[in-house]
């Protein structure tokens, strides 16, 4: 049985302004591989309601899980919440459980929970909360979405609750091995190995180091026997190291 799918949703104006680095997509997808499921697509996207909408009603469509980063914060552009809302076409309000949650963060922090900070508090009818151990402010799951914050820290919380939830599949393996030759040379012999394990994805990444081309091989599959042999094909083939 195939493992599930996933797409991610990189939401916020200053990612692609470039003034702030992603660091989500690369943790999500690390985590993904680990719990059996693949990640087959990332968008960046502005904080603007209609695109978040379209590609949260395509890629909830295609995929068997949809993850989402940022904008769901305190302040007039944190449209997340609300554009999910629209795509399933349901009611948002500030809900009972996640105010509880922020009046006992606030209470505790002697922060006063105002009306900006209730805004985190407002979720689509039918979602179920994402638990936040950092800040309190819940994520949330709604059909096949999942809505986390974009701050690293608080997102990796966030998935660390919410992985647990959902089933996965078989952990994706990988081993890599170093070729001390330029792709050029290795590319015809590359690819009949590549033809005879049609099971697994094997890569080519080239470096440039001390004067010397190389690539490394990353061979990448579900079966630890089928990548041992792929690994003893490509070392026959041309010699190499596992790093």
């Amino acid at each position: 049985m195939p493992n599930p799918t996933a797409a991610m949703l990189v939401i916020g104006d200053e990612i692609l302004s470039g003034r702030t680095r992603d660091k989500n997509l690369h943790h999500l997808a690390g985590e993904l591989a680990s719990h059996g499921i693949d990640l087959k697509e990332a968008r960046v996207l502005p904080d603007h309601k209609d695109a978040i909408i379209a590609a949260v009603r395509e890629l909830s469509a295609r995929h068997d899980h949809v993850f989402t980063s940022g904008g769901i914060g305190p302040t007039h552009d944190d449209i997340t919440a609300d554009s999910i809302a629209e795509a399933f076409n349901v009611p948002i309000g500030v809900r009972d459980d996640a105010r509880e949650l922020l009046e006992r963060h606030y209470a505790l922090t002697g922060q006063e929970l105002n009306d900006s900070r209730l805004r985190m508090a407002r979720i689509p009818e039918g979602a179920s909360l994402i638990e936040n151990p950092v800040s309190a402010a819940p994520g949330f799951s709604l059909g096949n979405v999942h809505v986390m914050a974009g701050v690293p820290g608080i997102f990796k919380a966030m998935l660390e609750s919410l992985l647990p939830r959902i089933t996965g599949g078989r952990p994706l393996l990988s081993r890599t091995v170093r070729i001390n030759r330029p792709e050029g040379d290795i590319a015809g012999p590359l690819a009949a190995i590549a033809r005879e394990f049609p099971m697994l994805s094997i890569g080519s990444y080239p470096f440039f180091e001390q004067g010397r081309y190389g690539s490394y091989i990353v061979i990448r599959g579900q079966e630890e026997r089928l990548i041992e042999a792929a690994e003893r094909a490509l070392c026959d083939a041309f010699g190499g190291d596992a790093p």
